[in-house]
C-alpha cells in the first residue's frame, strides 16, 4: 500500500467568465496547469448578485465534458436544441459536449448566495465527435454516506469504498458509464477528523478543500493544503487526509488518464490544431451543432 502525497500545488486565482461571473480558477488557470484527464476546475461563490447575475449566456463547447455541482442557488441550462435543465442546490449537471453544443447557464435568482463548481473532464479522441448529451442529477439521487466520527461523503460519480468502514460493499455514485471512470466525492470532515480512501494506482487524483485547510499524506509526513488550493497527488493506491482544529469540506477527484495530445482553444478541446480549426469553422458556419443531442433521463 502506497499513500499518495501532494506532488503539485496550484493556488486558485480570482478571475471571471461568461458575462462577468466572478470565480476562482485553480486547475486550468493556465493551459499548462492540467492533470490528465482533468482540464479545469472553477469555484464560484458570492452573496452579491452583481458577481453572478449576468450568468453564462449562449456559448459553444466541443470535445469534453462539463460537470456543474451546485452547493447553493439555482441556475438554468438551456441549449440550441430546446433542452432545459434546472440546477438546484445539491444537484449536478453532467454535460457531454461531444461534437458540439451551444448552451447557456443563467441564474434563476436575483439575490442570495450562488455557490458551486464547474469541472472540465476531457474525452478520449474516439468520443470527441459523438452526439452531445446531458444529464440532470437531482440531489436526492446522489448517495450520501455517513461514517463514524461524523464524516459525511457525497458520492457524485465512481465507486466509494472507504476501506473497511462500509459493510455492504462500495457505494456507487449517481453518474455512471463515463470512459475515464471518474471518482467525484464531496467529503465533510469535522475538526480533528481523518479520512482514507483507496484509489486506482494508475489514476490521476486531485484534492480541493473549499472550506478549511487539510493535511494530506500519511501521519507524520503530511503536507498542508490550504483552502481554495488544488493538490495534484503523487502515484499510489491510498489517499489519507486529516482536518486540523477546524472542520474541512473538500472535493476528491480521480480518473483514468487518457495519455493523448491536448490542443485547446477556449471552449474547444481536441487532439490536433487542425481539429480546433475545424471546430471554429463548424461553429462559425452553424455546422457544429447540427445533430440532435441525446437527452439522458434519470430512472
Amino acid at each position: 500500500m502506497t499513500t499518495r502525497t501532494i506532488s503539485t500545488l496550484i493556488e486558485s486565482i480570482a478571475t471571471s467568465d461568461g458575462a462577468g461571473v466572478k470565480l476562482r480558477r485553480s486547475l486550468g488557470s493556465r493551459q499548462t496547469l492540467r492533470a490528465d484527464p482533468f482540464l479545469m476546475l472553477d469555484e464560484f461563490f458570492s452573496d452579491d448578485p452583481r458577481d453572478y447575475i449576468a450568468g453564462f449566456p449562449p456559448h459553444p463547447h466541443r470535445g469534453f465534458e462539463t460537470v456543474t455541482y451546485m452547493l447553493d442557488g439555482h441556475m438554468r441550462h438551456e441549449d440550441h436544441l430546446g433542452n432545459r435543465g434546472e440546477l438546484i442546490a445539491g444537484g449536478v449537471q453532467w454535460m457531454t459536449a461531444g461534437r458540439g453544443i451551444i448552451h447557456s447557464e443563467m441564474p434563476q435568482q436575483a439575490e442570495g448566495r450562488m455557490r458551486g463548481f464547474q469541472l472540465w473532464l476531457n474525452l478520449p479522441a474516439r468520443e470527441k465527435m459523438k452526439p452531445a448529451s446531458y444529464q440532470d442529477i437531482s440531489p436526492k439521487d446522489i448517495p450520501t454516506v455517513s461514517l463514524p466520527g461524523d464524516v459525511k461523503v457525497k458520492v457524485i460519480a465512481g465507486a466509494f469504498s472507504s476501506g473497511d468502514r462500509l459493510t455492504h460493499g462500495p457505494i456507487n455514485g449517481a453518474k455512471k458509464g463515463v470512459s475515464t471512470d471518474p471518482l467525484y466525492l464531496d467529503v465533510h470532515l469535522p475538526a480533528g477528523g481523518r479520512f482514507t480512501e483507496a484509489v486506482n494506482a494508475g489514476y490521476t487524483a486531485l484534492i480541493y478543500p473549499y472550506e478549511g485547510s487539510l493535511e494530506v499524506g500519511p501521519a507524520g509526513s503530511s503536507r498542508t493544503l490550504a483552502r481554495q488550493s488544488m493538490g495534484i497527488l503523487s502515484a499510489g493506491d491510498t489517499i489519507e487526509v486529516a482536518a486540523g482544529a477546524e472542520p474541512v469540506r473538500f472535493l476528491l477527484l480521480a480518473a483514468r488518464p487518457l495519455g493523448e495530445p491536448i490542443v485547446q482553444y477556449g471552449p474547444f478541446v481536441m487532439n490536433t490544431r487542425e481539429e480546433i480549426e475545424q471546430a471554429i469553422h463548424d461553429y462559425q458556419s452553424g455546422k457544429l451543432a447540427e445533430k440532435p443531442a441525446e437527452r439522458v433521463v434519470n430512472a
